[in-house]
């Protein structure tokens, strides 16, 4: 006989009910001309947990069950995906019905405790989470200097959504130059929910992962990735002075503003081994290396 500890994690059963992320339309140029092109989808989806409505998300459904299990994860209302039974969506309908195993232990205290947040199209976050990051230790990395710029060159081969449409956000899980998972959505809220969905459905570890996102490194952003256990954060936009406090506080490596030969540490600068210098023309020279710049 197996121990518990051997046996198979209870996954939920899913829907698959992804949807395109840009949706075709008409406009008129400047010069007076018609011309089609693509704008970014923005759907309602209301999150239903045992018949209960919790919270609308506003989303490009791309993603939408990983979202909401990443959203479910993220918010604390449950600790194991295990004890979710099924996450079901309904685009007919904008819900998704979210079952459970036993409930959500401790929900209207959750409910009571609501503060919105500074996300795109305005973030919700329940209960105690600042409280809950003292418990969080997160892993002392060390990353090099040329190592930003041969990610953020591998990084601009994605953003697809954006390069069609334009109005979202794009996140990326890293493992050193490998970008395991991109997913964009109208928020970057919503970006980082799904990624922490599929990291939760699929129990990929967050310790030895960089986390990229092209918005800004607010309270909630810094929250979320120290939740996932995630020790590195960049980005291509700024800081929020809550977002520096907060990855002091947790030991999270805050780097902004990055962006071709350009970044700003906020955060852990002397994890940084600086062993590239910026040269003219976007090469980057490593010390007894060359290397091609961004």
């Amino acid at each position: 006989m197996r121990s518990a500890a051997s046996l198979p994690v209870r996954r939920p059963l899913l829907s698959d009910a992804g949807l395109d992320a840009a949706v075709a339309v008409s406009c008129i140029d400047e010069y007076g001309q018609q011309r089609e092109g693509h704008i970014a989808a923005e759907r309602a989806l209301t999150v239903y947990v045992d018949k209960r409505e919790i919270v609308t998300l506003m989303t490009l459904g791309t993603h939408p069950e990983k979202l909401v299990l990443g959203w479910l994860r993220n918010q604390r209302f449950l600790t194991a995906v295990s004890d979710i039974e099924s996450v079901q969506v309904d685009w007919e309908t904008g819900s998704v019905a979210v079952t459970t195993r036993g409930g959500v232990p401790g929900l209207d205290a959750k409910l009571k405790r609501r503060t919105v947040t500074s996300g795109c199209g305005q973030g919700t976050v329940f209960g105690n989470l600042m409280e809950d990051l003292a418990h969080i230790r997160l892993p002392r990395v060390s990353i090099r200097q040329s190592y930003i710029y041969e990610l953020l060159r591998g990084l601009n081969d994605y953003n697809e959504v954006y390069r069609r449409a334009g109005a979202v956000h794009g996140c990326a899980l890293c493992k050193g130059t490998d970008i395991e998972l991109f997913v964009e959505d109208v928020g970057r809220h919503n970006a980082v929910d799904a990624i922490a969905g599929h990291m939760w459905l699929d129990d990929i570890a967050g310790r030895d992962k960089t986390f990229y996102t092209t918005g800004r490194l607010t309270s909630e952003m810094v929250i979320k990735v120290a939740q996932m256990e995630v020790p590195v954060l960049l980005s291509r936009s700024g800081v929020t002075q809550m977002g520096l406090e907060l990855a002091q506080q947790v030991g999270v490596i805050l780097i902004a503003r990055a962006k071709g030969q350009h970044f700003l540490i906020y955060n852990g600068a002397q994890q940084i081994d600086f062993d590239a210098v910026p040269v003219t023309r976007g090469v980057h020279v490593a010390r007894g290396k060359r290397r091609g710049g961004g």
